[in-house]
């Protein structure tokens, strides 16, 4: 990328051009004599001769470097900026942060807010196992480090419920010797297959313990148990966030969810696939307005569990036909096997977020889709699918 020069940079450039004219006038003014008989007297005479010669040409010089400059703060004004102004923040109110999973999508995010607003994100890109012990220094914990996706986590069962429980418990651990705040995504999926429309957190939840989404149903519940038992027997400050649909740019394209198929399904020209019957409901919420509900959970003094979500809710169907209608239209529906414990009705119950936190979702569902669809768009470009050059335009 293109940078704009410094105010140092261009000065160089002035002097080093300055310089040159400088020695090829007087170069040009001194004359080269064919004999060692010319006379110093001489050589006086041909340079006040040219006295007005040079005068002429650093009037020129000055021409061309007013114009250089003018050209300079032209082209500042249209290469964009490599890095956006970052807030400061004095060291009382600057916190060094960790974010557990922060290169994945809801994470990312997560970084790139805390970073804007000053904070010191620990952004060291460590690669490291949290159901291994880690040992750093820091004021607040965001531990999201999980695979969310069904297909994700139900291909290493095992190793997701070792995520979720001994990986908590590190990440606690860390939280205890360090006396930092910590925060645990939790997610909806704790409310498993729900009896009570819409969930508030009060709920206990309708989980089937042995199902293949167990693995990530119960090690997120016994992740919030662990959580709570901490805060009781170590008085920790501790804040839970349980998560429902979020989607939005840097989903990975083989996500396997709802969001990602269809919008991949519809770019490249493939059926819509729907599994069940399509009448189960979920509620989807852009990735910023989950990012904003983090953040505010953990800088309020809320520490109970706090349901993060849209309360819009939508068929699969509804979800379906539009993104079917935002990018396009001649795609087709098919209707496959339903996929075992598939949840029935999904939508959160905020008043808790809008009382303690004064959050609720602000991004409209289409204007969140219209992002993603021109996030995955590019991404088909970029890793030159086949397809890629047939893409429809995306329209409203």
């Amino acid at each position: 990328m293109l940078q704009t020069p410094s105010r140092k940079q261009k000065q160089i450039i002035i002097i080093v051009i300055c310089s040159l004219i400088c020695l090829i006038l007087y170069l040009s003014c001194v004359p080269q004599s064919k004999s060692l008989d010319n006379t110093q007297t001489t050589q006086t005479k041909e340079l006040f001769k040219n006295v007005d010669h040079l005068h002429i040409a650093l009037k020129q010089a000055y021409e061309k470097i007013e114009d250089l400059e003018f050209k300079l703060s032209r082209f500042e004004t249209t290469v964009s900026k490599r890095y956006p102004e970052v807030k400061f923040l004095n060291y009382l109110r600057r916190k060094r942060v960790l974010i557990t999973g922060g290169a994945g999508f809801v994470g990312s995010h997560l970084v790139d807010r805390l970073m804007f607003e000053g904070h010191e994100v620990n952004f060291e890109l460590i690669h490291h196992d949290i159901v291994n012990p880690l040992f750093i220094e820091v004021d607040e914990i965001y531990h999201l480090a999980s695979p969310a996706s069904p297909p994700h986590y139900m291909q290493n069962p095992v190793k997701t419920i070792k995520t979720n429980t001994v990986g908590t418990i590190n990440m606690l651990g860390l939280a205890r010797r360090v006396n930092a705040k910590i925060l645990i995504a939790s997610t909806s999926e704790i409310y498993g297959d729900p009896d009570i429309h819409p969930q508030p957190e009060t709920y206990w939840g309708h989980v089937n313990p042995i199902g293949p989404r167990a693995c990530y149903d119960e090690g997120k519940r016994v992740a919030e148990t662990l959580t709570y038992a901490y805060a009781k027997q170590e008085n920790m400050q501790v804040r839970v966030a349980r998560i429902f649909n979020t989607f939005g740019p840097r989903m990975h394209m083989n996500d396997g969810r709802v969001v990602s198929n269809f919008i991949l399904q519809a770019l490249k020209g493939e059926v819509i696939t729907v599994y069940g019957s399509g009448e189960q409901t979920r509620s989807f919420q852009y990735v910023s307005d989950l990012v904003d509900g983090l953040i505010a959970l953990m800088n309020s003094n809320y520490s109970q569990p706090v349901n993060l979500g849209n309360p819009v809710e939508h068929t699969i169907n509804e979800f379906a036909t539009i993104i079917k209608e935002l990018v396009d239209d001649r795609s087709k529906i098919s209707h496959l096997a339903e996929v075992e414990d598939d949840p029935q009705r999904r939508r959160p119950d905020i008043t808790r977020a809008k009382t303690y936190l004064n959050w609720e979702p602000k991004v409209p569902l289409n204007v969140g889709l219209q992002k993603t669809v021109d996030y995955f768009k590019k991404e088909l470009q970029r890793f030159n699918y086949s397809r890629a050059k047939d893409i429809p335009e995306v329209r409203l």
